[in-house]
């Protein structure tokens, strides 16, 4: 449904982000170029080879691919709400811009920042993955070995570069590395399924609801949506898209059901190739190296060392998502006069917000040089911590989206059905809402701690503190606007 169809006061009165005088971005993003992006910050081989065999391990056994049929259907009836408001909210500020319309200036700025610190301290963190995955692959190959940061600087180089330029040549360089991850789960998977299973045949978990609940079924929903973060950012990029009002709309629900989609049939895979019997037990002692070794049982020696390639380049891929994602609601935040306005200034021949990605850049490198400083442990530690800040922290920003969504429409529902207007939203609200219960419950766990304590509670303090510095920014800069 187009903006054409549904002329409103609040419309008209909306000035979009092009008009704003100091460069504009400029793209013709498709449907396809934004579901790679978006897919791509899913990351979709790292999920299967991370959050799968810990959902398996701690979470609800065999059962666990029917905890993504769940979380991929609560998403959807955030969905219908999020793309039937968008037409209407012309800023490419995503969740900052519903919420700004629906709750208020003061509660989008919040959500504004909560947003940032959610998606830079992830971007940040997958670097504890990327340095001792490439790590360990090139020592596979007879490279000695080095300290983890010496890779990750690497690859913080090349996010870095391919960052300041015109967003469409991270969506090719994106492209390449999701369809050849993608592929390789899928050659995986179909060679399971050719093989009639493992040693048990097809997993059934699937389909027994009573497995669901079974095991520690809480756990394993917070891995499930730690899996799908990255599909809501679509909207981020809608001055770079190709008919926004339509783009937008159509890749966000492409992306949200290809990432269910594969999901649940990769994990139901990954279950049956290793017999659903004791499965969980067999994850919890090789979550690290179970889809690298089932794809060696599969498909050969060649396939298992795809496999670890991959991976790598997978979070490779996820990394150079969020750094667009965070750089653009810098871009987005400067146009708007919320911060500096020279990071609102297009690079006059790249047309990216080449100065919003080196602020990004500059912010990464940062946390980077505090873990190497620290002698963090690059997953235990510097990635898990950063990973509990962006898990509460896009829950978060998701219900209050849902929230704003149903606010926006209880105005004027101009013209939009009641079931997309008002139904199919707060079905996703409650929905969030239990989903943040459970993760806010087994938060101190996902940190390393038994149960609440610094870590816990200060990633609780810092998402706090970083929604409530939108209030105060709103009372300092008041001319400043969102939406």
């Amino acid at each position: 449904m187009t903006t054409s169809s549904l002329p409103t006061t609040d419309q008209a009165a909306q000035a979009p982000e092009r008009a704003v005088t100091g460069g504009a971005l400029r793209g013709s993003l498709g449907v396809a170029s934004i579901v790679f992006i978006v897919v791509a910050a899913a990351s979709p081989l790292g999920v299967i080879g991370g959050p799968v065999p810990l959902g398996i391990a701690f979470g609800n056994g065999a059962a666990f691919p029917s905890t993504y049929v769940v979380a991929t259907a609560v998403l959807l009836f955030f969905a219908v709400g999020f793309t039937a408001a968008t037409p209407f909210v012309r800023s490419a500020g995503a969740f900052y811009a519903y919420v700004d319309l629906g709750l208020g200036r003061a509660a989008g700025l919040g959500t504004a920042f909560t947003a940032l610190l959610s998606y830079l301290t992830l971007e940040a963190g997958v670097f504890g993955l990327l340095g001792p995955g490439a790590n360990a692959l090139l020592q596979s190959w007879g490279v000695p070995d080095v300290p983890w940061w010496v890779y990750a600087l690497v690859g913080f180089a090349a996010v870095s570069l391919l960052g300041y330029f015109n967003i469409e040549l991270s969506g090719r360089v994106l492209a390449v590395m999701l369809v050849a991850e993608v592929l390789i789960v899928l050659a995986l998977d179909a060679a399971i399924v050719f093989a009639g299973g493992g040693p048990e045949g097809y997993s059934t978990a699937l389909a027994d609801p009573k497995t669901l609940v079974s095991g520690a079924p809480g756990f394993a929903i917070l891995f499930a949506i730690l899996s799908f973060i990255g599909f809501e950012a679509t909207a981020v990029f809608r001055d770079e898209a190709r008919d926004p009002d339509r783009t937008i709309p159509r890749a966000t629900y492409i992306a949200l059901i290809a990432i269910g989609v594969f999901y649940t049939v990769s994990s139901w895979a990954l279950v049956s190739g290793n017999g659903q019997t004791g499965i969980a037990d067999k994850a919890g002692r090789n979550a690290g190296t179970i889809l690298a070794t089932t794809a060696g049982r599969y498909l050969g020696t060649v396939g298992e060392h795809l496999i670890q390639v991959l991976f790598v380049t997978s979070l490779f891929a996820c990394i150079l998502s969020f750094h667009n994602i965070a750089t653009r609601y810098f871009f987005s935040l400067a146009r708007k006069g919320v911060i500096h306005s020279g990071l609102g200034i297009a690079h006059p021949r790249w047309a990216s917000p080449a100065r919003s990605s080196l602020l990004t850049s500059g912010i990464v490198l940062a946390l980077l040089a505090l873990a190497v400083g620290l002698r963090l442990d690059p997953i235990a530690q510097f990635y898990t911590w950063l990973g509990g800040i962006s898990s509460v922290g896009v829950v978060l920003l998701l219900a209050l989206t849902s929230a704003a969504v149903l606010a926006i429409f209880r105005r004027d529902r101009r013209g939009v059905s009641t079931w997309r207007a008002v139904v199919a939203p707060v079905i996703g609200l409650v929905g969030l809402v239990a989903f943040l219960v459970v993760i806010l419950l087994n938060l101190p766990t996902l940190v390393g701690e038994k149960s609440y304590g610094p870590l816990s509670i200060g990633v609780l303090v810092l998402l706090a503190a970083a929604f409530v510095l939108g209030p105060v920014v709103a009372r300092v800069r008041k001319g400043a606007e969102v939406d």
